[in-house]
């Protein structure tokens, strides 16, 4: 499908409206799965049965995959005969797979989808320092998706450094684009130009916060223990600067401490280990490559991680993109405003889905 003809067909639904009149929307409804999906499933519950994926460095990845049973398999997102298309999501920095949630409630039984944690992140393995960046990220997602999906397309949906990963994996294996990457998702996210001060501030203690965006991030790695002590006593005002910018707008309780949740779990020397990358991440050369393909771009107006600028740039940068701007959500715009993000991904995998019935 050429890139003027995903703009045509996504003008006929309004951006951030339900899915109505999209493959998989249509049956998301049918299915009784409406935008609330997952409102009444607990935090952190949907998990399928673990596998392992190695990286090139020996660092084991947590992987699952969510299969659509043969017999249940929905015709009209493949055709009679047509390949399955499986739909991966790649988490952000210091978060886990579980912040799919919404995603992975609404597309489960219709999409096979894979979520995993990225190195150093929820149940996967540690990296060593060398490996922690961004370039080693995006040849993780190749393995992952050489593993899940060794011959079927993909669809590749990333937030925040999840979406660098997809960007990175586009500049290192730019074949993949439009042979078995048949469709990309970029959700509160960048390609370079970052403050990387404003992406620690959800994650340290008030009062050290001023330190490291002066740069004296190391010398807190090298105290990353008492940092770790610090945020655990800190865990109030910790969790005020998580409501201050993760969300836009104000979000039920069990969101904020979802997201606390998860952010509290990673080790800060983890987060001190993938710090460097968003300094140097410059890569927006390497986008126009996502143009080969349907691409959505998703963020939130009030976004203070990864602003709204980034995004319209990489919308910019990328021919025939479709940019999503949800109003006055904030980063963490898949659990603020899940049913506008997931009736874009509708759009997104049915574009994606016709594409690969027709190859």
């Amino acid at each position: 499908m050429s890139a003027g003809r995903w703009v045509l067909r996504g003008l006929g639904a309004g951006l951030g409206l339900a899915a109505a009149g999209t493959a998989v929307g249509v049956l998301r409804q049918q299915r009784a799965i409406s935008r609330r999906a997952g409102q009444d499933v607990p935090f952190g519950s949907l998990h399928s049965d673990p596998l392992t994926v190695v990286a090139d460095d020996g660092v084991s990845l947590h992987v699952e995959v969510d299969d659509v049973p043969a017999a249940e398999r929905p015709r009209r997102l493949m055709g009679p005969s047509g390949p399955e298309v499986t739909v991966v999501f790649v988490h952000g920095y210091c978060l886990n797979l579980d912040c799919w949630h919404f995603q992975r409630a609404a597309y489960r039984g219709l999409v096979r989808t894979v979520y995993y944690d990225q190195r150093s992140h929820g149940r996967s393995g540690r990296s060593d320092r060398a490996h922690a960046n961004i370039d080693q990220l995006g040849s993780d997602l190749k393995h992952v998706i050489d593993t899940v999906s060794p011959d079927g397309p993909v669809v590749v949906v990333g937030h925040s450094m999840g979406g660098m990963a997809i960007v990175a994996l586009a500049e290192q294996f730019p074949e993949m684009i439009g042979d078995r990457v048949i469709g990309v998702g970029l959700i509160s996210t960048t390609a370079g130009g970052l403050d990387p001060g404003r992406i620690l501030l959800p994650m340290v203690p008030t009062r050290l916060t001023g330190r490291v965006t002066h740069g004296a991030v190391a010398t807190l790695q090298r105290g990353h223990r008492t940092v770790d002590a610090a945020r655990r006593l800190g865990a109030a005002i910790a969790r005020v600067a998580t409501d201050r910018f993760a969300f836009g707008d104000q979000v039920p309780p069990a969101y904020l401490s979802f997201v606390d949740e998860m952010l509290s779990a990673t080790p800060f020397e983890v987060v001190a280990d993938f710090f460097p990358s968003f300094a140097s991440l410059d890569k927006f050369d390497h986008v126009e490559r996502l143009g080969a393909v349907p691409t959505s771009i998703v963020c939130g107006t009030a976004d203070k991680l990864t602003s709204i600028g980034h995004s319209r740039k990489l919308h910019s940068r990328i021919p025939g993109s479709r940019l999503l701007e949800c109003q006055g959500a904030g980063h963490m715009v898949i659990l603020e405003r899940h049913d506008q993000v997931n009736a874009e991904l509708d759009q997104l995998i049915s574009a994606a889905t016709s594409r690969a019935a027709t190859r």
